[in-house]
């Protein structure tokens, strides 16, 4: 009984640090700078982007957080939302296209905000809250390439672009999609447009959706096989040990 009870303890072990390493790693994977909400209607006004910024390390905080705006697709009338505890410097940029608008022609537009002095510690994260103006109507998607620093020197650049049909990248930057712009009465125009723009979004976050529970599934999977194999190990042991016995 004794040898029994060895083997079983052994067997649940194996089982229970290779489940374990599988959902770390699912944890980890899943630790990205993402901007929310995920997609917006082209030439959209008076909304707000939230960038989230989760802590990956262990031992030192998040001390400084850069997000740099694109300035061949300028989002317009950018404002920051005042953070406890942060100080943001925002930088504007001279456009080499300017942007014509109902209130005149715009030449410059901000191109980066950078958050410092605050902190944001271990298996904590922080929502950066920005404001615009406007939104570029001529383009499908925005990325916003960000660079995170932390407090023993260490810099993490989301600045990676997915391509469609390749893995997400390691360190992929935040990207807002542009779904159909809507007309000035609210509906989108044409109809065949609005049509397409709900397929388009109910299949991009369906897709997103489907590859997220797949990721999910995937992990959740392989750590079940892993535990399998060692309970199959322990019982294969535990035969062997009473075999000569008989």
């Amino acid at each position: 009984m004794s040898a029994y009870r060895t083997t079983l303890r052994r067997a649940g072990t194996v089982a229970a640090l290779a489940t374990a390493g599988v959902l770390a790693a699912a944890g980890v994977a899943s630790a990205h700078v993402t901007v929310h909400p995920e997609s917006y209607a082209k030439g959209a006004t008076d909304g707000v982007l939230t960038f989230r910024v989760p802590n990956e390390e262990d031992k030192a905080s998040t001390t400084k957080v850069q997000v740099y705006l694109p300035t061949d697709h300028p989002v317009l009338g950018v404002l920051v939302t005042p953070q406890n505890g942060w100080t943001a410097k925002v930088t504007t940029s001279k456009l080499k296209t300017p942007v014509k608008t109902d209130d005149g022609t715009i030449t410059d537009a901000v191109s980066e905000i950078t958050w410092t002095g605050g902190k944001i510690a271990a298996g904590q994260y922080e929502d950066f809250n920005v404001a615009f103006g406007q939104l570029p109507d001529d383009t499908d998607q925005l990325a916003f390439k960000t660079l995170q620093t932390y407090s023993d020197g260490d810099v993490v650049r989301w600045i990676e672009q997915t391509t469609a049909g390749d893995d997400e990248p390691e360190n992929p930057a935040p990207v807002l999609k542009l779904t159909a712009k809507e007309s000035e009465d609210g509906d989108e125009t044409p109809a065949a447009s609005a049509s397409t723009a709900a397929t388009s979004t109910k299949a991009g976050t369906t897709a997103s959706s489907s590859s997220s529970d797949s990721t999910a599934r995937g992990l959740g999977i392989a750590g079940l096989i892993v535990g399998v194999l060692g309970l199959a190990a322990g019982a294969f042991a535990i035969v062997r040990s009473r075999t000569p016995r008989s």
